[in-house]
């Protein structure tokens, strides 16, 4: 990338390049002050800045401004400090212009789905994702991408689910433990360990913050029903914004609480939004689980029937058919799902024979930045 003009305005405040593939872009003398690319300003392994912000001049110039094509030389005053800046990297990092989008939208990253455009689960064998970056990279890719993967070939042994967390990150242990049985029980401090079907919900809303990332592994599964089932939450919620705008806002603009008290000396409270918006309107995650609903105490009472509305047609198009995807998982499969996003649940399933699921939880930084180093390795970086 090249930069054809650099021009200095609004009194050496921010300067103007033109890029040679027809971008204009403006950036402020601070922040260009602040994002110093020097050796000496930047930790030589890890990259973190060895600047603060208070060290900056206070009232930063431009008093020069030089284009070469492939680079930007910069002078500034009051200290008359020089900076050169690759064009390809302004180009990459430049802020102008960002567009104004409507509340509810996604990254271009983020492809949703439903069950005629996503049928199957993406896939990979176990055995792959440890011995192919290229492999793992791909299937790591499809979670960032759809919230979802499947994986084959995980060894039917007790605990097995956590060499999963460890393809990417690290195992986030709960009051559950490290990892938990999802099988029925005579006595159980938990729905999910019923033979009873489930409604598809995101886990564990009562935490604050909660674990981004779930993997169900099977090490058994005999029984008559018992279908496992994943829904996109942000199509869901991409869908109530196109029937009801004002039914989006009210889930995204007032906080929902969510408790668990199963067991002894636990007492989870959360309170956050059904739908959880950046404050740019970036769709960033939601949760939905109607057995862990506390009381709704943060909405209006102007408001409160037309958001029990919006909350009952939220999870009636979570609940329909057309955005279900269904799999049956069998011994030695296990699927990982992006919790703050992906809804799973199950159908019931018969009280003869046997179906044991492990679960665990780990969190999405650990897989992005895994991912993002492969990629950055391989050359592929997004």
């Amino acid at each position: 990338m090249r930069v054809t003009r650099a021009g200095i305005i609004e009194d050496g405040r921010a300067v103007a390049l033109d890029f040679a593939d027809g971008v204009r872009a403006r950036f402020h003398a601070v922040w260009l002050r602040d994002n110093v690319l020097d050796a000496a300003a930047r930790a030589p392994r890890s990259g973190q800045r060895l600047v603060s912000v208070l060290d900056l001049p206070e009232r930063a110039r431009l008093t020069e401004a030089e284009a070469d094509g492939t680079a930007v030389a910069f002078a500034f005053a009051p200290d008359g400090r020089r900076l050169r800046f690759p064009a390809a990297w302004l180009h990459a990092n430049r802020y102008d212009g960002t567009p104004r989008r409507p509340p509810g939208w996604t990254a271009p990253g983020i492809t949703l789905w439903d069950a005629a455009t996503l049928p199957t689960l993406p896939t990979a064998t176990f055995d792959a994702l440890r011995s192919d970056q290229r492999t793992l990279a791909a299937w790591l890719g499809a979670v960032r991408r759809y919230g979802v993967a499947h994986l084959s070939g995980l060894p039917c042994e007790s605990g097995r689910v956590c060499d999963v967390a460890a393809l990417f990150g690290y195992v986030r242990e709960t009051n559950y433990g490290r990892f938990f049985d999802v099988r029925a029980e005579v006595d159980p401090d938990n729905l999910a360990c019923t033979n009873r079907g489930l409604q598809a919900h995101t886990d564990n809303p009562y935490r604050d913050p909660v674990p981004t990332l779930q993997i169900l592994a099977c090490l058994d599964n005999d029984v008559a029903g018992g279908e496992s089932i994943a829904v996109d939450g942000f199509m869901a919620a991409t869908l109530l914004r196109a029937e009801s705008a004002d039914g989006f806002a009210l889930l995204a603009g007032h906080c929902a609480r969510f408790e668990y008290a199963g067991s002894r000396g636990v007492r989870l409270r959360s309170r956050r939004p059904m739908v959880e918006l950046d404050p740019d309107g970036a769709l960033r995650a939601v949760r939905c689980n109607n057995r862990s609903v506390a009381p709704l105490l943060d909405v209006p009472y102007e408001r409160m029937e037309a958001y029990y509305a919006a909350y009952r047609r939220f999870v009636a198009l979570i609940d329909s058919k057309d955005l279900a995807v269904r799999f049956r998982l069998a011994p030695s499969e296990a699927f990982l799902l992006d919790n703050t996003r992906v809804l799973h649940a199950r159908t019931a399933f018969s009280s003869g024979g046997r179906r044991w699921l492990q679960g665990c939880y780990a969190d999405k930084d650990g897989l992005l930045s895994t991912l993002a180093a492969i990629e950055e390795e391989m050359g592929t970086a997004v």
